[in-house]
């Protein structure tokens, strides 16, 4: 019997010229360890700062680890796409008298026709690409939540000091008032307005300081952890982000993650109409072996060719159903690119009246709110004026300083959204 593998050996070095390149297969892409160990709990008592935030992020976020590991499993498919279909080995046995026996060894190998290897993998590729671009989206959406919650932890760090700064003006009012009344000066009435208003602050310190709580475990959240392991965040909120000419964002918007995922979505489905499209032309198989005949004793060589004839399945509703989901990703596409010009558009009017409204407290209501309260309260001192308006200038006074904080925050976040939308990484961003 071993003369009927001569030809099956032939056979197999006939149907698949390549299995000597594609012997060693690639080799998988290997998968990132996007791991870091966490803040050690020694440095409960030190300052995160921005660079220390996002590299964390960046490192231990669920989400991006999830879309990394997206990225490994799409290169699998592209592995998968480039085999071609494995050879078929059969037997069969005619009468079970040996006198009369016949053996037929024979092996079968399907040949792909009309380019379909190559639009399988075509495809597969654009999947990929898909995969990372949507890897660069999530990055983009992880560097604006860690930026957004880090400047709200620095906004409510703010917002404490300025309730700490408000809490000294209320208590030295509070001893002016009492020295006017032990002199005689001003009416009891007075000085218990004075720890009213002084205890409102307190009221208002005690929020700031939950509200600020709250900010941090927001921030640690973002990389995963719980509970913060840090005390503060090291900044400097008056710290203006740059305003660039709308026409220079709008021409980097073509090449944010989002903008290139609509794209490569559509290229993707014309991938997949294309191979629908070649999967219409019927593969071909090719069957070689050898037959045995005890009666004759003879062997003898079989040759075959089979080729499916495509009259009832030709393949019309998949590469139907392929076009009409390559036309509903052109019209994404589109919706996609009004969605992120109008979010550009918006967070750059919000930052450019941001720096307007800055500029205007910083320039005029913040000088003027300052200097009333001063002449005010040096007035209630000589006498001059009473203390409800000491109460109204520093009631001011704080509300322009909580308005130029919020000016400031509303700024960042704005920076922060025409960031998400262009994809743009800092320099400490390591991929």
């Amino acid at each position: 019997m071993y003369k009927l593998f001569l030809p099956l050996g032939l056979a197999v070095l006939a149907c698949q010229p390549s299995l000597a390149q594609e012997a060693t297969p690639a080799a998988a892409p290997p998968v990132i360890d996007y791991r870091l160990p966490p803040l050690k709990s020694s440095d409960a008592g030190s300052r995160l700062t921005l660079e220390q935030a996002l590299a964390q992020a960046f490192k231990s976020n669920p989400e991006l680890a999830a879309a990394v590991l997206e990225v490994a499993a799409v290169d699998a498919s592209v592995l998968q796409a480039g085999a071609r279909p494995n050879p078929e080995l059969s037997t069969l046995l005619e009468d079970t008298r040996k006198a009369t026996r016949t053996t037929t060894i024979q092996l079968n190998q399907a040949l792909e026709l009309g380019g379909k290897r190559g639009a399988r993998i075509a495809a597969a590729e654009k999947g990929r690409d898909a995969a990372k671009a949507d890897l660069l989206a999530k990055r983009a959406d992880i560097q604006a939540a860690v930026v957004a919650a880090y400047f709200a932890v620095l906004e409510a760090q703010e917002n404490l000091q300025l309730l700490q700064s408000s809490l000294q003006l209320a208590q030295r009012a509070t001893v002016l008032t009492a020295k006017r009344v032990s002199a005689g000066k001003v009416a009891p009435i007075e000085e218990t307005k004075a720890r009213v208003a002084e205890a409102g602050v307190q009221v208002e310190l005690q929020q700031a300081g939950s509200a600020l709580n709250i900010a941090r475990r927001r921030l640690a959240a973002t990389w995963g952890d719980s509970s913060p392991a840090f005390a503060a965040v090291d900044g400097d909120i008056n710290n203006l982000p740059a305003l660039p000419a709308i026409e220079t964002l709008q021409a980097r918007l073509r090449d944010s993650p989002a903008f290139a995922r609509a794209r490569l979505e559509v290229e993707r489905r014309q991938a997949m109409a294309e191979l629908e499209r070649r999967r219409r032309i019927p593969d071909v198989t090719v069957s070689i072996g050898s037959k045995r005949a005890e009666e004759i004793g003879r062997n003898q060589m079989i040759v075959g060719l089979s080729i499916p004839i495509p009259v009832f399945d030709r393949n019309q509703g998949n590469l139907l159903e392929a076009l009409r989901r390559t036309d509903k990703a052109r019209d994404e596409q589109k919706s996609a690119e009004l969605r992120l010009n109008g979010e550009l558009a918006d967070a750059y009017e919000r930052l450019k009246l941001g720096r307007q409204q800055v500029a205007a407290l910083r320039d005029e209501i913040l000088p003027a709110a300052q200097n009333t309260y001063d002449i005010t309260t040096k007035g209630f001192e000589l006498g001059k004026f009473s203390f409800l308006e000491v109460l109204d200038a520093q009631r001011v006074l704080f509300q322009a300083k909580s308005q130029a904080l919020r000016a400031l925050a509303d700024i960042h976040r704005a920076a922060t959204e025409i960031e998400r939308v262009l994809g743009t990484f800092p320099s400490t961003d390591p991929l």
